[in-house]
């Protein structure tokens, strides 16, 4: 024998009940079908009693929609035959409902024995409209045998007296039995009682274990119990199996799947339970036992969470070694119906934290203060106040226990992503570890959780793009090509939720689709500044993000020091802020490690090669770098490679700058602006503390072809052609070249031409590549050199993706 429980949802329409119908009459044993009211009526009983005892006399409508809900409910679902029956057997219970909402309209009184006769036609009338809507199916009335005895102004199940008269009534029962859930009558007077919030699962569960069930399914609207909230975290998924451990753990902290003390009586008799969707029936949906089950790799099985929490403490000296202070908490808490659902205290026994529902709060603080009112006055308590909307989080599984190290990720995992917890508890049966944190970081903390303990399908990177110039745009082309590469063999999302151009942004949290990310953002985007940029980035205050930064913008480079103060990375391919003054380099770096997240800047130098990488690696490893030598400037190698006969000084920047090696003012990278932010970039990742105003500048085009604006700048420039060509013929007939060389040397750095000739590695430079020599104590006698592509829009937009890829741990 199966016991079936159907909610709300599932009986509050026509269809719904179509489907309970046809779920039911496909079994092949024996059922018992529990039901609870149509969705939304017991708010409405509550509401019309409200209205009656105000003196309202707009319940009268409110009671007539009532009736006139279940009528249409009746002719959706009943045989033609059998309405006039029904519809009869309905309305004898209206007109009960009818002259008890006139009795207290008249007298405008109302008692709590009243409002529970008043809410317990909700199941009544809903399991005889059931009743009737499915073949042989036979009604029972659950005030006759579910018992309840008053303990602290609670109903209590009497479990001795409703157990027999359970096994009494249904033990010559049909094949079909239908009774309403959540009602129930008084042991001693019989007076209806009722068994509260989620009375229905609870009815269904008393049930199964007296008759020694098979399994208990609870339909519902939702395919089973989630790894997460769904409305939070888009990828949560059904879990396929449970412990009854698990289950109520995730019930207790937020779970509404089914309510928390349908566990106990299933537990017991270790009798499963079956969590399905009445909507989606071939669903497999959640099964709950005693076994013990679990993916190998994923130590939790889901995430519950509460958005409703204030957290009391307690805190004084005082209470240091006193015997029978948290006897005194609980006790008038437990005295004024206060539930408590979180306990943290120090080891130093001098502070306790307690969790309740925000209602409670200001009642809390108030008797706990009356309770120890001495003790403040005495200076023993410092103080016992409340900190209000908090959120409660629970990682839930039973394989956490004995697992080393889960305790360390969650919190770790936090502490990157900015999230602070205010505090935590942890039991020694190791299958919950909960946290308090503010409610506002409640989204992030999901999210990140649920990606990094593997309950997602995917790691998500969530990435803001600012610049959609050419190397923003080749960035965003290149991750376009791999996603589903990145998804399908590393398991990785990149989710571009926000992009800027230096006009217009453009900002979603569900992701931007980058096929057509320039249309999107031109029409749907908002104006863009730095302020606003910096603004949407911080408010939308998601998980795992990185700002990539494809500007040369100074406003943009300011905005770093607040972006990873509130833990989001920063991936530049701007020079601006790691050449900037020494104390705001330092100052990026170290707000990044305080932060747990990252600050990388590979393409500042180099573009694509791996010269800052395999810089920190050797001096990680214990290296010490005493000299560089390098060609950095892609644009001028490229120039100088490309001056000849047929082609001029100036027709040579030209050409660097209409095939992207040089910046959109060219005059930065001919006064070596460019090489020498890049110079004093290594000579610090080296470890040495060098301004710009520190290098030693030999250029080679006088100062003043760099005054006025760009437009000057081309008309004064081929003045300088003729002298080069004939510096060159020269070079030539030398068999030697140009190259614009960085040098750093203990700490000391200095930029300039410099000739070559063929025997020099940087002889045979081709187009705007990039080399660099580095000595070290290990590398003395032959220095490392790395060499290959050191411009091109393609190469550092590679550059950038390698650095996002890094912060995703994977190369």
């Amino acid at each position: 024998m199966k016991v079936l429980k159907f909610g709300g949802t599932s009986v509050g329409s026509v269809n719904g009940i179509l489907s309970v119908k046809k779920i039911v009459e496909s079994q092949n044993e024996p059922v018992i079908v529990v039901v609870s009211a149509l969705s939304g009526i017991t708010d409405q009983l509550y509401k019309v009693a409200k209205l009656a005892c105000g003196g309202d006399k707009s319940y009268l409508a409110e009671y007539e929609q009532m009736l006139s809900r279940h009528t249409e409910v009746i002719n959706g679902v009943v045989e033609p035959g059998k309405i006039e029956e029904v519809q009869t057997i309905i309305n004898a219970q209206f007109t009960d409902l009818s002259n008890i909402f006139r009795g207290i309209y008249l007298i405008k009184d109302i008692s709590v024995k009243i409002i529970d006769t008043i809410v317990s036609y909700g199941e009544s009338i809903s399991s005889i409209i059931v009743s009737h809507a499915i073949q042989g199916a036979v009604h029972f009335d659950s005030k006759e045998f579910i018992k309840t005895e008053n303990q602290f102004d609670k109903h209590i199940v009497d479990f001795d007296k409703t157990n027999g008269l359970i096994q009494e009534i249904f033990a010559n029962a049909p094949d079909i039995c239908v009774c309403g859930g959540f009602i129930s009558t008084d042991t001693n007077t019989s007076f209806i009682t009722n068994l509260g919030r989620g009375g229905s699962d609870y009815t269904a569960a008393i049930l199964a274990s007296a008759l020694h069930a098979s399994i208990l399914e609870i339909w519902t609207d939702v395919d089973g119990f989630m790894t997460a909230d769904p409305r939070i975290i888009n990828n949560a998924y059904v879990i396929d199996k449970l412990s009854f451990i698990e289950a109520m753990e995730l019930c207790n902290f937020g779970a509404k799947v089914i309510y928390p003390p349908t566990i106990f009586p299933v537990f017991h008799k270790n009798i499963p339970v079956k969590i399905k969707n009445t909507f989606n029936p071939e669903a497999a949906g959640t099964f709950i036992s005693r076994e013990k089950s679990g993916e190998a790799g994923k130590a939790i099985k889901g995430i519950s969470s509460i958005n409703d929490t204030s957290l009391i403490t307690v805190q004084g000296l005082g209470m240091v070694g006193v015997i029978g202070v948290n006897y005194r908490i609980f006790r008038m808490l437990a005295k004024n119906g206060i539930s408590v659902f979180l306990v943290s205290q120090a080891s130093s026994e001098n502070t306790t934290s307690i969790g309740v529902r925000n209602a409670d709060s200001a009642l809390a603080v108030e008797v706990l203060r009356k309770e120890f009112a001495n003790e403040i006055v005495q200076g023993e308590i410092n103080d016992i106040f409340s900190e209000d909307d908090l959120a409660t989080v629970a990682i839930v599984g039973d394989n956490m226990k004995r697992t080393p190290g889960i305790a360390g990720k969650l919190f770790g995992t936090l502490g990157r992503n900015g999230i602070n917890v205010v505090a935590c508890a942890q039991g020694a049966s190791e299958t919950n570890i909960s946290f308090v944190t503010d409610r506002k970081s409640l989204r992030k903390a999901l999210n990140v959780i649920h990606d990094s303990f593997f309950l997602s399908e995917y790691q998500v990177l969530n990435i803001f793009v600012t610049g959609i110039g050419t190397v923003g745009s080749n960035l965003l082309d290149q991750i376009k090509k791999q996603q589903q590469k990145l998804m399908s063999q590393n398991g990785l999302k990149l989710n571009v939720v926000g992009i800027a151009s230096s006009k217009k942004m453009l900002f979603t949290r569900d992701g931007i689709n980058l096929e057509n990310f320039r249309e999107e953002l031109f029409s749907k985007g908002i104006d863009a500044t730095s302020k606003n940029i910096c603004e949407e980035v911080v408010n939308m205050n998601i998980f795992n993000s990185v700002f990539v930064d494809c500007t040369a913008n100074h406003e943009i480079a300011d905005l770093y020091p607040i972006l990873l103060e509130n833990n989001t990375s920063v991936v530049t391919a701007n020079k601006i802020a790691a050449s900037s003054a020494y104390e705001n380099y330092l100052n990026l770096k170290d707000t990044a490690r305080r932060r747990g997240v990252k600050f990388l800047f590979e393409t500042n130098v180099g573009a694509g090669l791996p010269i800052i990488n395999t810089m920190n690696n050797l001096i990680n490893s214990g290296d010490h770098i005493q000299k560089m030598e390098a060609v950095l400037s892609g644009t001028l190698n490229y120039i100088f490679n490309t001056i000849s006969s047929e082609i001029p000084l100036s027709k040579a920047i030209l050409m660097a700058k209409e095939a992207g090696f040089s910046e959109p003012d060219p005059r930065i990278d001919l006064s070596g602006k460019d090489v020498i932010r890049k110079l004093v970039i290594l000579a610090r990742e080296a470890g040495y503390k060098v301004e710009q105003t520190d290098v030693i500048k030999n250029l080679f085009i006088p100062d003043e072809y760099f005054a006025g604006n760009q437009d000057d700048f081309w008309k004064k420039i081929p003045e300088l052609d003729a002298e080069f060509e004939g510096r060159r013929q020269t070079l030539a007939s030398e068999n030697k070249r140009w190259r614009f060389v960085a040098t750093m040397e203990n700490g000391n750095c200095k930029v300039g031409l410099q000739e070559v000739d063929n025997l020099h590695p940087f002889f045979d430079l081709q187009g705007s590549n990039n080399i660099i020599l580095i000595t070290t104590e290990r590398y003395n006698e032959f220095p490392m050199m790395i060499k290959g592509y050191g411009a091109g829009a393609s190469v550092t937009a590679a550059g950038v993706f390698s650095d996002i890829m890094s912060i995703a741990n994977i190369r």
